[in-house]
């Protein structure tokens, strides 16, 4: 897929289709079951070989499952389960724990102080996902200036952050750039610059920012 990046005018070609079934999702369930395998193997003592003598299977087709290199069969699953007493469901145990989804209902999320905010700035954490598999964690705000928003220094931290306006309007500073913002317009920028709404032209100012930043290990 290719999109027009608007500074340049070039096409910028993009890896990830949205509306496929993704092969890499298959591989993040590839792997859950290879660890949950290799897990209950280790938790009975046993070896590779000798999981081999047990189901049948090739030491090298143990060793393709285990390493979440290939999508074993639901007859090869269940010997598997067999052979290390237990539960079939106890493979996905991983892969499941891992699929979250957080529903927050209109008027519901939860406000909080996020550091380095000021009088008159009142955000809303819309959800949550904390550790997950793809090792990004995410943060949607709603954020409501006011004409009782004082003004403030920009703020500075790690990740990539969207903006996307929804109300009123801003001029938002980003490093050395301030940007009009007026509803429908969005601000994809590296958080690590300097940045912040530094004008209110229209209020009350209302936009969706969301925050991602890599997990610590």
């Amino acid at each position: 897929m290719n999109v027009i990046d608007p500074k340049s005018n070039m096409n910028v070609a993009l890896n990830q289709d949205p509306h496929s079934t993704s092969e890499a999702r298959e591989k993040v369930l590839e792997v859950a079951i290879g660890r949950e395998v290799r897990a209950h193997r280790k938790q009975k003592g046993i070896t590779v070989a000798d999981l081999s003598a047990l189901t049948d299977l090739s030491i090298g087709m143990l060793s393709k499952i285990e390493n979440g290199n290939t999508s074993p069969s639901l007859t090869t699953l269940q010997t598997l389960a067999n052979a290390l007493s237990v539960p079939i469901t106890s493979f996905f145990r991983q892969f499941e724990e891992h699929r979250q989804a957080v529903h927050t209902k209109a008027g519901e999320g939860v406000e909080i102080d996020r550091e380095g905010t000021r009088a008159g700035h009142q955000y809303n954490l819309l959800g949550h996902i904390g550790a997950n598999s793809s090792g990004v964690i995410v943060e949607p705000y709603l954020i409501t200036l006011t004409t009782e928003s004082d003004t403030f220094e920009t703020f500075q931290h790690a990740g990539i952050e969207t903006i996307y306006m929804l109300e009123g309007m801003v001029d938002y500073r980003h490093g050395a750039d301030v940007y009009h913002l007026q509803p429908g317009d969005t601000l994809f920028f590296d958080a690590d610059a300097p940045h912040g709404p530094e004008t209110m032209h229209k209020l009350p100012a209302k936009y969706l920012s969301i925050i991602s930043y890599p997990q610590q290990s």
